[in-house]
């Protein structure tokens, strides 16, 4: 593991290069919380969206006095290893190698601290795909549903057809990677990612429709209480799409919030750019209250489920 200290203002930030049970690294970066450290949050990005345009929201929560982790997927961002058409990533494997080491290093590194994650989209998803979630106190999903595109808000659900069923059919095996940069569409993504991720989205019940039963019971053993944030604006996530994916969540506590533009004083929100120094109004209403609902019931259910594995081989 190698750390890089930068020079910021009123803040900490530190890059580290993470290495997976599967051997590949990703790379993280680390916010530290100004003044006394009240948690870790560790904000996981939607699909192709890099870790540094989740900047604003993590100074932010160090101005509340929490630490921030953001990442990279392998593939994406800072986490290229080397040219994405080499990368054997998929949606799964970021979960269970790139999620799980940044939750590992934040439980590593701050053993006392409670520790929410606050997943965009896909980083919402990967709640029900890792296997180590029991280590996470308290979750916050944002704009995160199913990607079965019938049930996608209608502006993308009118190109999402022509996307799954032949740009991605055509252009992937072509380039052996998704060129995004090259289609002015996203970004450039890997060849295992936007396949698997074809295949969910041809789906009603997504991934889960896919992959089987295991899968079902992955998120159903999912026990963490949810708040779940929706934009009644959103492009891509309907109602829905996000009402489906937290269904999955059988076990977990939910509380869903829909949110309008109009509430935080903007015209618009969308599915991406909630993490704007703009929506600060967004994180002060509705994201602050949540990292502080059952803050004290969450950290005393932490320390003793510390305790408690202490107390075993």
């Amino acid at each position: 593991m190698t750390n890089t200290t930068h020079a910021v203002p009123i803040h900490t930030l530190t890059t580290h290069s993470l290495i997976t049970k599967a051997g590949h690294s990703i790379t993280a970066r680390v916010f530290e919380s100004i003044g006394e450290n009240k948690g870790v949050v560790i904000i996981a990005p939607a699909t192709g969206v890099a870790q540094y345009l989740y900047d604003d929201f993590a100074i932010w929560l160090t101005e509340q006095q929490f630490t921030a982790i953001t990442f990279d997927y392998e593939g994406i961002g800072l986490s290229v290893n080397r040219h994405v058409k080499y990368s054997k990533s998929d949606k799964l494997s970021w979960a269970t190698h790139d999620c799980a080491a940044v939750l590992d290093f934040a439980e590593q590194n701050y053993p006392d601290q409670k520790r929410t994650w606050i997943g965009h989209s896909v980083g919402g998803h990967m709640l029900g795909m890792m296997d180590n979630t029991d280590r996470i106190d308290q979750a916050i999903t944002v704009a995160a549903g199913t990607g079965t595109w019938w049930f996608n808000a209608p502006p993308t659900r009118r190109i999402a057809w022509l996307f799954w069923y032949f740009i991605v059919p055509v252009a992937v095996p072509l380039y052996g990677y998704f060129p995004g940069k090259k289609l002015r569409f996203m970004c450039d993504m890997p060849k295992g990612v936007v396949m698997q991720w074809r295949r969910w989205c041809l789906k009603r019940d997504y991934a889960v429709g896919y992959e089987g039963e295991w899968l079902r019971q992955r998120f159903a053993r999912v026990t963490m209480p949810i708040t779940a944030l929706q934009f009644s604006d959103d492009e891509m996530m309907s109602a829905r799409n996000i009402e489906m994916l937290h269904q999955f969540f059988t076990q977990a506590p939910q509380t869903r919030l829909e949110i309008k533009p109009s509430d935080v004083g903007q015209k618009r929100i969308g599915h991406i750019g909630w993490h704007r120094a703009r929506y600060r109004v967004l994180w002060e209403k509705y994201i602050l209250n949540a990292l502080q609902t059952d803050t004290e019931i969450n950290t005393k259910s932490h320390l003793t489920a510390n305790n408690h594995c202490s107390g075993t081989a």
